[in-house]
């Protein structure tokens, strides 16, 4: 008898290995997992990538305690490198992410053709519902409205039916990053659904509420988070005692970039539920997330802005205004081009 998804797994592993890499005869896929990770996941992924005549490493390490720098000391870090640097792609299914670490860094300076997909914590539901079942031409069709949108508008204004409520300026000149389902470019991606960039971060003002989900430290969380903000920086935490620990989890680091925001992002992926994995619920459809801390050269255009870990965020339900014209009511698509988009992919 079949496992639970066994067919449809297949699928979404042969899509991620053919269209999101685009793998080509001979090259090498790095597949590096925890403890933590879902091993039928790691099987498919490479049994697709043998399947496409290439050649799959799949590394196993113990979980860290942390991720980003705050999991450098559990890792392997050498040997990680070592594998990595020779690698023509990587996909990252372990559940505490080196994305952002110093093992992270020391790969993307010494391999510039190598493709890096931050798939952390993926499981075989969500693989079927965000990358399987998803059409990827159309998500790319809505995200690249959406972006132009973004790109096009100076200020900024999002509000949650949580009480969040809070308002920025753009940089025209930042990067963008735009991820609907390719990684087949050299550098790091994330999963299809995903738009992020950062604001001018002495603009940011007013309040954001997380009441999705938080990781880390907690995953999903039992009551909303609010977050006081000033000119870009937290000032004040409120809640119940989930703030009292996430704001003591942030100043534990004693490093002043934990209390900075790193990006604004907006999820888009039509298949993403609220599942406390946090590369799934910040692709949930109509939400808005905020990252916290380590902020990456993929996001700055430069240098990346140092922090010690980094931390995301969940405002679900998110009303949008782009230059003081609405274009999301609660996640809602009102521009009229995105709403057709949107109706195609199922959403609306």
């Amino acid at each position: 008898m079949p496992q639970y998804y066994e067919y449809e797994l297949m699928k979404a592993a042969n899509k991620l290995v053919t269209e999101t890499l685009n793998l080509k005869p001979g090259e090498t896929l790095v597949i590096t997992a925890d403890t933590e990770s879902d091993f039928r996941v790691v099987d498919a992924t490479a049994a697709a990538t043998f399947a496409a005549e290439c050649k799959p490493l799949v590394l196993w390490n113990g979980a860290p305690l942390g991720v980003g720098k705050a999991g450098d000391s559990y890792l392997p870090g050498e040997a990680i490198c070592a594998a990595l640097i020779k690698a023509d792609a990587w996909v990252e299914y372990n559940n505490k992410w080196i994305l952002y670490s110093r093992t992270y860094e020391k790969v993307m300076e010494a391999n510039k053709k190598l493709r890096h997909i931050a798939y952390c914590g993926m499981d075989v539901g969500m693989m079927v519902r965000v990358i399987g079942r998803v059409d990827i031409e159309l998500l790319e069709k809505y995200q690249n409205r959406l972006l132009s949108l973004i790109q096009a508008a100076r200020h900024v204004r999002l509000r949650t039916p949580a009480g969040g409520d809070v308002e920025f300026e753009n940089e025209p000149t930042r990067a963008y990053v735009n991820e609907f389902g390719h990684a087949d470019t050299p550098g790091t991606h994330g999963m299809g659904g995903e738009i992020s960039w950062a604001p001018i971060t002495e603009t940011i003002n007013g309040a954001i509420v997380f009441e999705g989900s938080i990781n880390p430290p907690f995953g999903l969380i039992k009551e909303p988070v609010r977050l006081n903000v000033r000119n870009g920086r937290i000032e004040k935490i409120e809640g119940g005692p989930e703030a009292r620990v996430y704001e003591a989890w942030l100043n534990s680091f004693g490093h002043p970039n934990m209390l900075r925001f790193a990006h604004v992002s907006i999820g888009c992926n039509p298949g993403a539920r609220l599942s406390g994995k946090v590369i799934e619920d910040e692709r949930i459809w109509g939400n808005t997330w905020w990252g916290i801390g380590y902020s990456g050269s993929f996001l700055t255009g430069g240098d990346p802005i140092d922090a010690p870990s980094h931390s995301d965020g969940i405002c679900l339900n998110t009303s949008l205004w782009l230059d003081r014209k609405k274009i999301w009511d609660q996640g809602r698509s009102l521009d009229h081009g995105l709403n057709i988009l949107a109706k195609k992919l199922g959403k609306n």
